[in-house]
């Protein structure tokens, strides 16, 4: 029950913030600041100083408010995904497939979104239970590669990373994606701990999510 909640929140949040601090405080003032403006899906990357930290404390600080998911990025091996499944985290991230990584997702009941960009490592992940594709470097196959590749596979759940911005984001879910994953573009002017700068950069995203789904 806990992973069909998770995968319907992240597909309802739309927007995943991909976030990687410098430091544990960096980390956590990025999140809260996602979360301030109404980004509500953290991928907390594992080259962030002390995620797993991170991960648990924004768990706790949360813990009432359903609509917040807590994920952990960047998981390369199934003893990293076991770490981040301990600290609490709803879903697992990695930059390309990994069946021990799948496995131990599956163990946990815990969803787990690993980076392919060709029909062969899409289907490879599909047949290991994985529920969402993120589609990675979004930059490099572009959006057009999502309408291609559903044509032959029109049920699976596609979420690009890399290379989405707001000028592009209405075209990638006009070719079929449920979610977009947002890095770079969402501290673009962070300087020191000027957070408010990330609130603002997530409540443009989330915006242009709203327009495009005509809420």
């Amino acid at each position: 029950m806990r992973k069909a909640k998770t995968l319907n929140q992240v597909v309802e949040n739309g927007v995943v913030a991909v976030i990687r601090g410098k430091s544990k405080e960096q980390g956590l003032g990025i999140c809260k600041a996602s979360v301030a403006g109404d980004l509500k899906s953290l991928e907390v990357a594992y080259t962030t100083p002390k995620a797993s930290e991170i991960i648990a404390e924004l768990k706790d600080f949360y813990v009432d408010d359903p609509t917040v998911v807590v994920g952990a990025g960047t998981v390369l091996d199934a003893v990293t995904a076991r770490l981040a499944i301990e600290s609490g985290a709803d879903f697992i991230v990695s930059p390309a497939f990994d069946a021990e990584v799948a496995v131990m997702c599956n163990l946990y009941q815990i969803p787990y979104m690993p980076g392919c960009m060709t029909i062969t490592e899409i289907t490879t992940a599909l047949k290991s239970g994985v529920d969402i594709i993120k589609v990675f470097p979004g930059d490099i196959v572009g959006s057009r590669f999502i309408k291609d590749v559903k044509g032959p596979l029109p049920y699976v759940n596609l979420m690009p990373t890399g290379g989405v911005n707001l000028d592009n984001m209405a075209e990638w879910f006009a070719n079929g994606v449920i979610s977009v994953g947002i890095g770079s573009d969402l501290t673009r002017g962070l300087t020191g701990d000027n957070f408010e700068v990330v609130t603002q950069n997530a409540q443009a995203y989330m915006a242009k999510l709203r327009e495009i789904r005509g809420e």
